[in-house]
């Protein structure tokens, strides 16, 4: 029995998938650039905000990717520091992602595995608890 072996793909094909996320993620952050989420309801409303009154671990990360388009870095951190840092990750894994595919290598972006997509997910949800804390209040929004 003869294994299936896949056809070697070319640059162009190796691209398509990081240029189609990069420009869809432009889109997004030009989205939110020119659509202010700064105004109440300007782009909907937390759910789990509007039935529990405390801020998801995601609060504030519209307004800090629209800090971020207009330079203010320090506005950026104090509406969602998770957002902010998450955002960096995710720009790098991109750029490693596709420069990777640039050279030919048909490599997937990030493959954290099953334990560390649990560890992301408990650090979000700790973050988010952490907000509601008294020590942790002046990372709410």
């Amino acid at each position: 029995m003869t294994a299936l072996r896949a056809e070697p793909r070319d640059r162009a094909q190796l691209l398509r998938a990081p240029l189609v996320l990069g420009v869809a993620g432009v889109a997004v952050v030009g989205a939110l650039h020119l659509r202010d989420p700064h105004s109440s309801g300007s782009w909907g409303y937390c759910p789990f905000l509007y039935l529990t009154g405390l801020p998801c671990p995601g609060c504030g990360g519209l307004r800090a990717v629209n800090d971020l388009t207009n330079g203010d870095v320090v506005g950026a951190v104090s509406s969602n520091v998770m957002a902010v840092l998450l955002l960096a990750a995710a720009v790098v894994v991109w750029g490693v992602w596709t420069v990777r595919r640039a050279r030919g290598q048909d490599a997937a972006a990030l493959s954290v595995g099953l334990r560390g997509g649990l560890v992301l997910l408990a650090v979000f949800v700790a973050f988010g608890a952490f907000r509601w804390t008294p020590w942790g209040a002046w990372l709410a929004p």
